[in-house]
């Protein structure tokens, strides 16, 4: 008997009259929420304007579950299009199986779509979320715990998942909770994102390659923890060989943007606070004066120096001259006339 587990709840939905409330959606609903919450937060300390991050939102989650969802049915698409199954299950997210390999490549995207809108540069916004789509992973994990899914193998561990459903093969019992060592995972690869991005000011993309490359680490050996079905290559799971690709793609772009674009983008978004050109308009505006009124200052000014010369000069009356040479005058003036 087990003394210690981690219990797995009775039913994943609940109903509130005819509406489902499922368990897997509400933690993918506000893992989508804290990544744009603190996105949002680092997009304005890098100098962006508020809200960019949630406009860009708005193209890339719905790009993002497609993504996820095509993925997961591409990769497993015997449990859908097989001699049994019915082909419509494919659309019901609800039930589990997003690929995030496929929701960060179809997000990615949708993102740079959203960014091109906006004149925003993708290296800078994906550098800012990054560390919030890592807890958005952690959180929306937990909604393979509501689903009794994603667990590995049998273990005896105090920290053991108890596994109580049978439904689609499933065998009740005691396993690894794989779910919980990746949510744990990729709250560890958040927090490293921001400190690394903190002491070596990462930019050009750069902190949103280390979560990549971080996350793809931990995926890989808890891959192989899994007991769930999943395609085989040359004996490894294809999501492990899928991690190596990514994580091997990552650490390259790390090395050559770190040669090639050192150090972080000094505008992020065109048109705000620290914009040099925005902050050059705002200083002549706090002169007082525009292009306009200075051209009309210099106008007049022109106009009252041209007045002033064109004004005639007074003429000034002779001044009686005294001293020795008016004296001199006066004399010869006498001696004239006493001649005459």
């Amino acid at each position: 008997m087990e003394l210690a587990y981690i219990p797995s709840p009775s039913r994943g939905v609940l109903y509130l009259g005819p509406i489902p409330l499922r368990g897997y959606a509400f933690c993918i609903i506000i893992g989508v929420f804290v990544a744009v919450w603190l996105g949002n937060k680092r997009w304005v300390a890098r100098g962006g304007r508020p809200g960019t991050v949630a406009d860009i939102a708005v193209w890339a989650v719905p790009f993002g579950l497609v993504g996820g969802r095509l993925y997961h049915v591409i990769t497993d698409y015997e449990l859908y299009f097989s001699p049994g199954r019915d082909w419509v299950d494919a659309f019901k997210v609800w039930e589990g199986g997003l690929g995030i390999w496929g929701a960060i490549a179809l997000g990615a995207l949708g993102a740079w779509i959203g960014a091109r809108r906006r004149g925003v540069a993708m290296p800078a916004y994906a550098d800012a979320v990054a560390p919030g789509i890592a807890f958005a992973q952690a959180i929306g994990r937990w909604g393979n715990w509501f689903n009794q899914e994603l667990y590995g193998h049998e273990t005896h561990l105090p920290w053991a998942l108890h596994i109580t459903s049978s439904e689609g093969g499933r065998v009740p019992g005691y396993y690894h909770p794989t779910f919980l060592y990746e949510s744990l995972w990729c709250v560890g690869v958040g927090f490293l994102v921001i400190w690394a991005d903190r002491r070596f000011k990462l930019g050009h993309g750069r902190a949103f390659a280390l979560y990549v490359a971080a996350y793809c680490t931990g995926r890989a050996w808890i891959e192989y923890m899994r007991v769930d079905d999943a395609h085989h290559i040359l004996g490894v799971r294809l999501n492990v060989w899928t991690a190596v690709v990514v994580f091997l793609l990552a650490v390259t772009y790390l090395v050559l943007s770190a040669r090639r674009r050192p150090g972080r983008e000094a505008v992020v978004e065109p048109g705000a606070p620290d914009d040099p050109d925005t902050g050059d308009a705002q200083a002549d505006a706090a002169d007082g004066e525009t292009e306009a009124e200075a051209k009309d200052t210099k106008a007049d000014a022109a106009k009252a120096d041209k007045a002033e010369k064109a004004e005639p000069e007074p003429v000034s009356e002779p001044e009686a001259e005294s001293g020795p040479e008016a004296e001199a005058g006066i004399k010869d003036t006498a001696d004239s006339g006493k001649k005459g």
